[in-house]
């Protein structure tokens, strides 16, 4: 979660194993007697967790241990309930004031009612729970990397609606909807983003065709704020509106013009969007993922390296390099790094950011949920340290491939979802790689979802 403004792709509902069934209840349906029920603990998605008398589980919107509440359910399913909150009756002394108005009914946070301190320590307990169910021990206690908890995002998608009665909306889903809910600050976004939202709000009815904006991303970059606009079809006379706009408001511009294969097109000379770390400047172009908390990414990075520690010269493997986040600052430490991707544009990128920064550096594709190329991959380019930053799904067929090849004597595996990264923990440490430590990294503050990194080493402890 953390995705501000996008769809959230379905997650393992954690807390209870094996959850499934169809919503059954349209009304929602008061729980509990006079007393209220009290809340256990916290689910891993971050909702409260209790149970019935028949031992049902109840998953409870804003809820916290050790709360006596009353509640309502708005969706039954067979092996466990979904409900949000009619009354507190004894708040958590960790209950605290969320600090965004649209708190509760914005999709885009869901632990603003905990304290900061509370937030972290759950997302600990989450990750060794994971670790944990799959039989994974870590030699050392989890470490936690943070920063502030508001004002960090320096990415996001805002929607963009003109309803029947011409009402034109901005902002973001909604809570359990795909309704939008208008925005009129975000204290999650960096203050230039955030600031900029007025003047989108604003500006958007003058516009000749409203209803061609599909959405807006808004990013800040160490070269300034860009705007892309999703425009479904060309009009000169909002492009110039728009130009007029971004000049006022001293932003970059760009279209992402068309329906089925959109192009970017930039309104104004094309920046140079890039982020730093230390001397170095990390490349991207709208699109690209990049990590939406520069302050933790910076301190993700430095941990990385430290407990990498590549020798010099040393041959080192950054599989799902992306724009060269990892794989520039270890050629910069010194290693042989082999950066690879999937994605052939990537590949490219991830190029242009080694030349720009004076690096010697590998780019290559390879697609590493193919078992059979990864195995070619491990085979053509040997490397004693790697690391592994993979997507949500996780990196089963690499983790399976370096546990049988055996070279690799160090990795680091950088993770956005707990559940996966135990399931390939497990893998490694049967192929003789162990966990030795990690660390859970506050990337999305305010949100039950967490980063985490664990460091593997091949032998006997």
């Amino acid at each position: 979660m953390a995705m501000l403004g996008k769809r959230r792709p379905p997650r393992r509902r954690s807390g209870v194993s094996g959850l499934s069934g169809r919503a059954a209840t349209p009304a929602p349906a008061p729980v509990g007697d006079e007393g209220g029920v009290v809340i256990e603990r916290l689910a891993h998605d971050g909702r409260g967790l209790t149970h019935g008398a028949d031992g049902k589980a109840c998953f409870v919107e804003g809820a916290l241990p050790g709360e006596r509440v009353r509640l309502a359910v708005h969706r039954q399913r067979k092996r466990f309930d979904e409900a949000h909150l009619r009354e507190l009756i004894t708040a958590s002394p960790e209950r605290i004031e969320p600090p965004c108005a649209h708190y509760g009914s914005c999709g885009g946070c869901d632990l603003q009612h905990l304290t900061p301190h509370a937030q972290r320590r759950h997302k600990q307990a989450v990750l060794a729970e994971q670790l944990g169910r799959q039989g994974v021990a870590l030699e050392a206690p989890l470490q936690l990397l943070a920063g502030e908890g508001l004002g960090y995002r320096r990415r996001a998608r805002l929607g963009v609606r003109l309803d029947a009665e011409g009402t034109l909306h901005l902002g973001f889903r909604g809570r359990r909807s795909h309704h939008l809910v208008d925005i009129a600050a975000c204290p999650v976004l960096t203050p230039s983003l955030d600031r900029l939202l007025p003047a989108l709000r604003e500006h958007l009815p003058s516009l000749e065709a409203p209803r061609q904006v599909g959405h807006l991303e808004l990013i800040d970059s160490d070269a300034g704020v860009a705007l892309v606009v999703r425009q479904l079809r060309d009009n000169p006379r909002d492009a110039e509106r728009w130009r007029a706009f971004a000049e006022r408001q001293g932003v970059h511009l760009a279209w992402l013009l068309g329906r089925e294969a959109p192009v970017l097109r930039w309104l104004g000379e094309a920046p140079s969007l890039h982020y730093a770390l230390g001397e170095l400047r990390v490349h991207f172009a709208p699109g690209d993922f990049i990590q939406v908390n520069g302050e933790v990414n910076r301190a993700l990075v430095e941990h990385a390296l430290a407990w990498l520690a590549p020798a010099p010269g040393e041959a080192v493997l950054d599989l799902f390099a992306g724009v060269g986040n990892f794989s520039l600052p270890l050629a910069a430490a010194g290693a042989r790094v082999t950066g690879v991707e999937g994605s052939p544009a990537m590949v490219e990128r991830l190029a242009d950011n080694a030349r720009a920064n004076a690096l010697s550096l590998a780019a290559r594709q390879a697609d590493l949920n193919d078992p059979g190329a990864v195995a070619r991959l491990l085979d053509e380019v040997p490397a004693t340290a790697a690391l592994l930053d993979p997507p949500r799904e996780g990196a089963e067929a690499v983790c399976r491939a370096l546990a049988k090849q055996g070279a690799v004597e160090r990795l680091l595996y950088v993770s956005c979802d707990p559940a996966t990264l135990a399931r390939d923990a497990a893998i490694l440490a049967a192929g003789g790689l162990r966990p030795v430590r990690g660390a859970v990294a506050d990337m999305f503050a305010q949100t039950a979802h967490l980063e985490s990194v664990l460091l593997f080493r091949r032998g006997e402890g």
